[in-house]
């Protein structure tokens, strides 16, 4: 979500002597970045003081992680993190969760990696047949893999000794268990997620998105919006109903027009846009980033903020890459800071933030994921699939104001 031009986030410098990190309080669910206006939210964010107030970061002593945690009042994923000693990019994705996710109070958050054992993954030997392969595309997720096959995402996790934290990359072999023997079988058409019903219904829990709510009913965001009267820019929120429409049932011709399901976007940029590609692209050739990084960076920009170094977003989000103080991106003056703000995003041992957050060097092996992945590995996004459709035209840019 975009928040209009003409509002902007109020910010209360709170005398303390240790740092304070916005609290944001609530139950929305927001869509990302999108080019349509939406009302503004009032927001209050607390400001870091620890550096007036001559406090060192990291002070006091991480504690030892619970492996779940409650949500209190006042928390936020970054301070719950740092709290703990661990990652606020960890504790996003162990927990399904993105960078623009609100939690609240009484949440249960997981603190530790939930990657499946490898043994359970023996229970079924008697059924070898029932092995097959999936071979990855873009726009794959290990959700929508086990929804294909009828199988879970803790069964394809096990028999590929993945982590829910690790990536799955374009043209990489899964095993999926358990397919094979259900396609012999006449049942075998209940295991594909069911074509929803017209006037279908589904109620907004906590952590939901367009995004996911379609990929559960095998819809798409777009049906969605159509069927709601939303748009990606509109805020979904707890215990609202989303009407879930059903498309008209297609012969097995339908898998064609996935193939532009996400066309490639295009656009010619102005004297502010051109300036701000020419600046990420200067210093991703300070740092050696390759064309394919810094086109990955290009591309990041457009989605999130038009390739314009804002003052206002979704939420506490500013600047080129929609970075948020409250998520330990930096002070506000640091994330408006462009040239900053681009070293953040690439990471790496030069990342003026640390590692207090994850840029795309910091992503192992990113250069041999899928364009887009790479871009969300760092953005963790609702809308993945945004950022690969600027990936032919960063390219250009590249060449252009290079």
């Amino acid at each position: 979500m975009r928040l209009n031009a003409s509002r902007r986030t109020r910010y209360l410098t709170v005398a303390a002597p240790a740092a304070v990190l916005g609290t944001l309080a609530g139950t929305l669910v927001a869509a990302p970045a999108s080019a349509e206006a939406a009302p503004a939210l009032h927001l209050v964010q607390l400001k870091d003081v620890a550096s007036t107030a001559g406090v060192p970061m990291h002070s006091v002593p991480a504690q030892t992680s619970p492996g779940t945690y409650v949500v209190q009042p006042g928390d936020t994923v970054f301070a719950i993190a740092e709290r703990f000693g661990l990652s606020t990019a960890d504790v996003l994705t162990w927990n399904g969760l993105t960078w623009r996710s609100v939690i609240y109070p009484g949440q249960s958050l997981t603190l530790a990696d939930t990657a499946v054992p490898a043994a359970p993954a023996a229970v079924e030997p008697a059924t070898p047949a029932a092995t097959t392969t999936h071979a990855v595309v873009s726009g794959d997720t290990i959700y929508t893999i086990a929804q294909k096959y009828g199988t879970t995402v803790d069964a394809v996790l096990a028999a590929n000794a993945l982590t829910r934290e690790s990536i799955i990359y374009p043209g990489q072999t899964l095993a999926v268990s358990g397919t094979a023997a259900a396609a012999a079988s006449p049942a075998a058409p209940v295991t594909a997620p069911a074509a929803p019903e017209a006037g279908q219904t589904h109620t907004v829990a906590a952590g939901d998105t367009l995004y996911g709510i379609a990929q559960k009913y095998g819809t798409t965001t777009q049906t969605l919006f159509a069927a709601n009267g939303l748009s990606a820019a509109s805020i979904i929120y707890p215990g609202q109903t989303i009407v879930v429409a059903a498309s008209a049932p297609a012969p097995a011709a339908a898998p064609a027009p996935t193939a532009v399901a996400h066309p490639p976007l295009t656009a010619t940029l102005d004297a502010e846009q051109a300036a701000n590609a020419a600046l990420i692209i200067s210093i991703g050739r300070q740092l050696g980033i390759s064309d394919r990084g810094i086109a990955t960076a290009l591309a990041t920009s457009m989605v999130e903020s038009w390739m314009r170094n804002l003052d206002w977003g979704d939420r506490d989000s500013l600047g080129l890459f929609q970075q948020r103080p409250s998520t330990g991106w930096g002070s506000a003056e640091q994330i408006r800071d462009a040239d900053r703000s681009i070293r953040v995003f690439y990471g790496g041992p030069s990342d003026p933030n640390g590692s207090a957050t994850r840029g795309l060097l910091d992503i192992s092996g990113w250069e041999s994921l899928g364009f887009g992945a790479a871009a969300q590995a760092v953005q963790i996004s609702a809308f993945p699939e945004r950022y690969g459709q600027w990936e032919a035209q960063a390219y250009e840019w590249l060449a252009l104001h290079g």
